[in-house]
């Protein structure tokens, strides 16, 4: 699965998330907010500003404010460039209340910085930057160009010039970090929910797939033995009819068809193993399951189970999970994917612990991203010649993160690592020194004592739709 596949993880997007009407209630407090500066200066501070210009600067916020509200449905949601349309217009009336009002000599110039954080958060990069510059550059302009700020005596309200370029360069930082860090923390937190609902439908997917197995299982278990009545029947009838074989034909096709039936039933049930006597599953076969699907792609799964010295001979019996499954399923296809011949699959077991490494023959991790194993869309882009020896590979964005978290919820422990030196010898084909996943469980909890003993299981339980 990857991002581009699933249209996951774009920002252009999601930019509709944004309703109009949030944008309209943010613009009446920031109007209610200037009218009452505007109005404190004139009657509490006695400052002499061009009235004019000011109301009708902020006339235009209200003109748009209405237009938005009584043109545009309530349900609206804004696209990409109507949101920076927005917002431009609202750098743009602010730089011009602050160009009327004294420049930078105005504490409140500071505030060109909360559009560029809304921008920041939720619109793309480019439409970020070029808000930020846009900015930038009217910071700049009301910083040398601006009709100064007086009192109603003459007394010019003006700062030090050190004082006024601090004053900027603080603003133009300000601007070039926080939208920065307000778009970068919002992308990563985007990539993060996107990639948990990936995770989330990857595992109702597999649940899906998991009951249907069980409802198959369950009938071939529970027809079984009446279709073996039924052909035993059938039998005895043919042999009582030697003599009138008409009757002996239909016999006949009801037994052929009572050995249909549990053909199909034999077939669909290889599928499911959700029955109650298959719930608790041994380890090499929930293993040889999730591999299943990657063991004719041109690369050997070698399997080697066994236990630690002085522990238990017994194979493990583990919980048939979808999350196990599942996870297993996406760590043997990234080895797969890289491999050049083969890829190991060991698991060996203590009294305490069970320990699973996938290992493959393959160049291993990149040293640049093995850190950062794990993480939602980090993948490396392959070759020509990979793309030619693996057609059907495709890339596989999340499906690390969606093997990590889902395993991590059955309480196991993820380690990633390499089987040689990336910067030693070449690993050759068919040795087992390229990438190395280790997954580690307590033994307790995938195997739990209650379950060890063998016994009757009762009745199928139904399941509820």
């Amino acid at each position: 699965m990857t991002a581009t596949d699933t249209g996951l993880f774009n920002r252009d997007a999601h930019a509709d998330w944004i309703r109009l009407r949030t944008l309209i209630f943010l613009r009446w407090i920031a109007i209610a907010g200037q009218i009452i500066a505007i109005g404190v200066g004139q009657l509490v501070f006695d400052l002499s500003m061009p009235l004019g210009f000011c109301y009708l600067a902020v006339g235009a916020s209200v003109v748009a404010n209405l237009i938005a509200m009584f043109v545009f449905p309530e349900n609206k949601r804004l696209g990409e460039r109507e949101l920076a349309l927005m917002i431009l217009f609202d750098i743009a009336q602010l730089s011009f209340l602050i160009f009327l009002t004294g420049g930078l000599n105005n504490p409140f110039a500071l505030l060109v910085l909360a559009p560029v954080t809304i921008s920041a958060t939720v619109l793309g990069l480019r439409s970020t930057v070029v808000l930020g510059l846009v900015a930038l550059i009217l910071t700049s302009v009301v910083a040398i160009f601006y009709v100064p700020l007086r009192t109603d005596d003459g007394f010019l309200l003006q700062m030090p010039q050190i004082f006024v370029f601090g004053f900027w360069a603080a603003i133009t930082i300000g601007i070039v970090f926080i939208s920065g860090y307000a778009n970068r923390v919002s992308t990563e937190m985007l990539a993060m929910s996107e990639a948990l609902l990936a995770t989330q439908m990857a595992l109702a997917r597999e649940q899906k797939l998991t009951d249907l197995g069980g409802v198959v299982a369950a009938a071939a278990h529970e027809l079984g033995t009446p279709l073996a009545t039924i052909k035993l029947v059938s039998a005895e009838l043919m042999d009582e009819l030697e003599d009138r074989p008409e009757q002996r034909q239909d016999a006949q096709l009801i037994r052929e068809q009572a050995d249909r039936c549990r053909e199909i039933l034999r077939s669909m049930g290889r599928a499911g193993k959700e029955d109650l006597h298959l719930q608790m599953t041994p380890l090499e076969t929930v293993l040889r399951e999730a591999a299943e699907p990657h063991s004719d792609r041109g690369v050997k799964i070698i399997y080697n189970l066994g236990p630690q010295p002085g522990s238990d001979q017994r194979q493990p019996v583990i919980r048939r999970k979808p999350e196990i499954i599942h996870g297993l399923r996406n760590l043997v296809q990234n080895a797969v994917d890289f491999a050049r011949e083969c890829v190991w699959v060991d698991a060996h077991w203590s009294n305490d612990e069970i320990v699973l490494r996938i290992t493959d023959d393959g160049p291993g991790f990149p040293l640049q991203v093995i850190g950062r194993i794990g993480d939602p869309f980090v993948r490396r882009r392959r070759s020509r010649a990979q793309r030619k020896a693996r057609p059907e590979y495709e890339g596989m964005g999340l499906g690390l993160f969606i093997a990590k978290t889902l395993l991590e919820r059955t309480s196991a422990k993820l380690s990633f690592s390499n089987g040689s030196d990336p910067y030693d010898r070449p690993t050759l084909p068919g040795e087992p020194r390229g990438a190395v996943v280790e997954v580690r469980w307590d033994r307790a909890i995938l195997e739990p004592e209650k379950n060890a003993g063998a016994g009757a299981l009762g009745l199928n339980q139904k399941i509820e739709i």
